[in-house]
């Protein structure tokens, strides 16, 4: 090879060799810029100011006035404090079913599920929660003086069995897994707890499964009525939660380390005792360390 041609291939070469690296470096540049145009939620609020919300009306966490339409209760009384510490302003824009609370966090139409809510593998796949709130025991309750239904439950997996659900809503996901052989009587995601055990009063279903804090307002207006199957076992115990997007851990964290700070200068107790119908029917979250000497 010659010596002129020796220098016409050592500078195509010299040209050639960065095209490669040079539509990488643009490749990576794109998807920053990509990348950086979607907004994150904590980035959202806080320039902002606002946490937009959803609500489903339930007690104790979410409890609307029927003359005035203010909302209070557990969820919404905590939140709002949450969010003032953190000079935030909670906004509840729209009030939702338990069906259709995930459609709204996805489509973003609202930030943040303002109700605490069970978590469950199903909601899991699709949204993230924050720090618990409380516990909610749940239990089976069947109409006073039935003799269909034992104790322990081990004759309700029959086809025979009638379990009244609300669509969408934890009870529903009980029924499917525990028992998926008994019959479901399904009311719609709107329907109320009252509906629920009314449909057991009726004998239009066997059991349904509710919280005693919840079933307690029920009960005041219909004594005598329904009774738990053993008090000393619920069937599930939940966390109640705020939900909100997946992916979105800079919101989560602030907003968890701000409930401990609520829960911990104990503020958050009493919202509790505020709302709780009785005693020991809203189950606390356990203290995260051990004073000395106890």
């Amino acid at each position: 090879m010659s010596g002129l041609n020796w220098i016409r291939i050592s500078v195509i070469l010299v040209f050639i060799a960065p095209f490669p690296l040079f539509l990488t470096a643009c490749s990576h540049a794109g998807s920053s810029t990509v990348v950086s145009q979607r907004e994150s939620l904590y980035d959202r609020v806080i320039r902002t100011g606002k946490i937009r919300c959803g609500y489903v009306v339930n007690f104790p966490g979410c409890i609307k006035d029927p003359n005035s339409g203010k909302l209070s209760g557990i969820g919404v009384d905590t939140l709002e404090m949450v969010a003032s510490k953190l000079g935030l302003k909670a906004e509840l824009t729209e009030e939702v079913g338990w069906g259709s609370m995930l459609e709204g966090l996805q489509t973003g139409r609202y930030d943040l599920v303002a109700s605490p809510v069970w978590t469950n593998s199903n909601r899991a796949r699709l949204v993230d929660f924050s720090a618990p709130l409380f516990y909610s025991p749940v239990y089976p309750y069947v109409k006073v003086g039935q003799k269909k239904i034992s104790e322990n439950l081990d004759n309700v997996n029959s086809h025979s069995v009638k379990i009244a659900t609300i669509d969408g809503e934890t009870g529903e996901v009980i029924a499917k897994n525990d028992f998926p052989e008994a019959t479901k009587v399904s009311l719609t995601q709107l329907s109320d707890i009252s509906q629920l055990l009314m449909t057991v009063v009726t004998r239009k279903a066997d059991l349904a499964f509710a919280e005693p804090a919840v079933t307690i307002q029920f009960m005041k207006s219909n004594p005598g009525v329904v009774t738990v199957l053993d008090p000393a076992h619920p069937i599930r115990v939940f966390p109640n939660c705020w939900m909100f997007n997946r992916g979105e851990m800079e919101f989560k964290n602030m907003f968890d380390t701000v409930l401990a700070e609520v829960q911990n200068s104990g503020a958050l107790e009493k919202i509790l005792k505020k709302y709780e119908p009785a005693p020991n029917t809203l189950f606390r979250v356990a203290l995260p360390y051990k004073m000395p000497g106890k």
